[in-house]
């Protein structure tokens, strides 16, 4: 390959990765990017969970779609979208890992906006398994509905936080809970635990949310579908 050719091919090559890097560079299309780790979603309901107009929510998407991190469907009048595979939720996690390690300012605002979280004591993605082996916890998820029909961890309970406070009763007082959200980032969880503790319940947040334990290749099932993971 005589020089010329190979700096053209070296220039179109990083040109294209950087369109990958470019897409990233949007803090909304990164939010986008989580809502949807959780399922398949449409442009409205995008924007009414990310704060977002539908016009403005439709130009990120289309962003994400041009760089093939996300792919759409139609349906009927509506369009849908979804991550456009699993190397895409690997592509966030990893890229949100290393902010949260290598970036001050990240660790900063963790720490101002999740502050009081450490008194609501974590259970890690392993103890959770050995507690569910064990069969004496019960797990909530507390995601919207449609969240927990798109996927949730093999054996929760859906029980969105909008609802927690009416549905109290029906749980047992008797077995630890332990609920469970988006992400790491996510504050239904702590709410829900706050809420169960108040009340009488002995709660715990998990650590991690759905994405992180379905990437972890653990048990996983949808609503009206075969269970998904190891057994």
């Amino acid at each position: 390959m005589d020089p010329v050719t190979k700096r053209a091919f070296k220039n179109s090559l990083f040109e294209q990765f950087a369109g990958v890097g470019k897409a990233l560079s949007s803090g909304r299309r990164l939010e986008l990017l989580e809502l949807l780790a959780q399922g398949e979603r449409t442009v409205e309901e995008l924007a009414t969970q990310a704060g977002l107009s539908v016009a403005n929510a439709s130009q990120h998407l289309q962003v994400l779609r041009s760089a093939r991190l996300v792919e759409m469907r139609k349906d009927g009048l509506y369009a849908r979208y979804r991550l456009t595979n699993d190397r895409v939720l690997k592509l966030w996690l990893a890229f949100r890992d290393f902010g949260e390690m290598e970036n001050a300012e990240i660790q900063r605002v963790v720490r101002n906006f999740l502050s009081d979280r450490e008194s609501l004591e974590a259970i890690t993605v392993e103890q959770l398994r050995s507690r569910l082996e064990l069969g004496d916890v019960v797990l909530l998820d507390v995601r919207p509905e449609t969240e927990y029909a798109s996927g949730h961890i093999r054996g929760a309970l859906s029980v969105p936080i909008a609802d927690l406070a009416r549905r109290l009763k029906s749980l047992p007082k008797k077995k630890a809970i332990v609920a469970y959200c988006r992400g790491p980032y996510c504050v239904f969880a702590d709410e829900a635990v706050r809420l169960l503790r108040a009340h009488g319940y002995k709660a715990q947040r998990l650590e991690q949310g759905f994405p992180e334990w379905k990437m972890l290749g653990l048990p996983t099932e949808a609503a009206g579908s075969a269970p998904g993971g190891p057994a």
